[in-house]
């Protein structure tokens, strides 16, 4: 392995969390990211991806978070956890410079027996997506046939699968059990107040996210963007908040509730962008990397993948000319957003 320092882009970011996806498939279709029915060609292997992950290690990632479409339809997601955990506990492994792994998912498929074989196999947070509360808002924002009594079974599974995480040892109250909901004025802003009071109830904290411009499918549209300001305003009604801030390299806002119940978090990527510190590197399944969320195109790290070093040199030149600051470009300007971008199931959100 050859001599490393942590790069550092255009504009003075490190790398500092690796995003990578494990399958473009969902077993839910939500509009807002409209996955994709079947995986691109040539997914990585386990092999190819423990070294992406090694390296990035090596390179100054502390937090891998494991993302989708939905990774729990991947047979790779268990070995690949526990592999990690192995490099983890061994000394002089670059994993060792891990601090976080997390997962990303809808939760439909997080029984009692999966949630305690991904704990057993060291992952170590869990954030699970629900959009509304109410059967048939949940059906038309996960994309259901089947009108409210559809919805009404996701929310039970999801419900079971934050219990299941629970019951596994994913502890809310240390932050490594988190709720995801993405809020669409006047499609599920009528939830806000539902989902807030579910999370309250739950012990959780609730990430509130605008709904971004990712990929070419989901119509977005500036008028369907609730800012974060205004869910906050309507959550402080409510139950009264005090500002945490956000801390750096994050993405969320952070708020406590006054009474000591849980918090929330909003990620605001269109009313308030947070690119001046971002850290984060993007691998798509098929090994694809992505320096910007709102990227139209990714560099193909599979040429590099043969050794430790090619691919090493390959993420550092990679992300040394890295000058992604899309948001704050564009904030406000709806012409800006009108350039092809890939789709949110692909990059893994």
């Amino acid at each position: 392995m050859i001599a490393a320092s942590p790069p550092i882009d255009q504009r003075a970011r490190a790398l500092g969390v690796l995003r990578m996806s494990l399958t473009a498939r969902c077993n839910l279709a939500c509009p807002y990211c409209c996955p994709d029915a079947v995986d691109p060609p040539g997914l990585l292997s386990l092999e190819q991806q423990l070294r992406l992950i090694r390296v990035a290690s090596r390179l100054g990632a502390h937090t891998l978070r494991l993302t989708g479409g939905e990774p729990l339809l991947s047979d790779r997601l268990l070995p690949l956890l526990e592999q990690v955990a192995l490099g983890r506990a061994t000394p002089g492994n670059p994993l060792q410079g891990l601090r976080q792994v997390a997962l990303t998912s809808n939760g439909v498929l997080l029984t009692q027996e999966r949630a305690r074989a991904l704990r057993a196999a060291g992952l170590e947070r869990i954030t699970i997506s629900l959009d509304a509360v109410e059967g048939e808002v949940v059906a038309r924002m996960a994309g259901l046939r089947g009108g409210e009594p559809a919805g009404t079974r996701l929310i039970q599974q999801v419900l079971a699968g934050l219990e299941a995480a629970r019951s596994a040892g994913f502890d809310p109250a240390v932050g490594a059990l988190k709720l995801n909901a993405v809020i669409q004025r006047g499609v599920n802003d009528d939830q806000l107040i539902p989902l807030a009071m579910l999370a309250r109830q739950q012990g959780l904290e609730l990430r509130l996210i605008e709904f971004m411009d990712v990929g070419n499918r989901n119509g977005w549209a500036m008028e369907q963007v609730l800012p974060a300001a205004v869910m906050v305003d309507r959550i402080s009604r409510q139950w009264p908040l005090s500002s945490l801030g956000r801390s750096p390299g994050g993405t969320a806002l952070r708020w406590r509730y006054r009474d000591g119940v849980a918090a929330i978090g909003v990620i605001a990527s269109i009313t308030e962008p947070f690119c001046g510190d971002c850290n984060r590197l993007r691998i798509t399944a098929d090994g694809q990397a992505f320096t910007c969320l709102f990227a139209a195109r990714g560099t193909d790290l599979k040429p590099a993948l043969t050794s430790d070093d090619d691919l090493e040199r390959e993420i550092c030149a990679l992300w040394q000319r890295r000058l992604d600051q899309y948001s704050e470009e564009g904030r406000g300007q709806a012409a800006f957003r009108t350039s092809p971008h890939a789709e949110m199931a692909y990059l893994g959100g």
